[in-house]
């Protein structure tokens, strides 16, 4: 059995919110969840790349998902937090951080209750989106967080971490 198919047939996935929209990745990417800290500012980054923070002595790049999907930039709240999360980059394993307005839990899906993402025409880019869950009359939007980041923009936040 391939590592992908193991990994979809655990059906658990890490709930957040964006702008009053509930997101979720799964929990196979996910590495943990912080409590917002201080984040220090990279000059000459792309917008969506709010800074670095320090992990245990490792330099994690930390993403603000708001303003890659072309939403308002994450405001800091008492529920803003962090998601670390893995991400495959060109056959190696990067660990970023993504701003979340609030982490809500750990759900089990079923893949009856997942539907593909919408067609939206050819001008909006979906592959990014795993799947709509739905539970409890509520829409969740999955990511597929491999996607949600390309693999120039991956290396780009990769490198400016390590230069730090």
């Amino acid at each position: 059995m391939s590592d992908d198919v193991h990994r979809d047939e655990r059906n658990e996935y890490l709930t957040f919110t964006l702008a009053d929209e509930q997101y979720a990745v799964g929990v196979y990417d996910v590495k943990e969840v912080l409590e917002y800290t201080t984040v220090t500012r990279v000059p000459r980054t792309q917008d969506f790349m709010r800074g670095v923070i320090n992990l245990r002595g490792s330099v994690v790049p930390v993403i603000d998902l708001r303003l890659k999907f072309g939403m308002e930039a994450t405001e800091r709240t008492i529920d803003t937090s962090i998601v670390v999360l893995e991400v495959e980059l060109g056959g190696s394993v990067v660990t970023v951080g993504a701003l979340a307005d609030s982490v809500q839990e750990v759900i089990s899906l079923e893949p009856e209750n997942i539907e593909p993402p919408p067609r939206i025409g050819t001008r909006i880019n979906t592959d990014f989106i795993r799947g709509i869950g739905k539970q409890d009359e509520k829409f969740i939007i999955i990511l597929d967080i491999n996607r949600v980041f390309s693999e120039e923009e991956l290396a780009a936040v990769a490198e400016e971490a390590e230069a730090r």
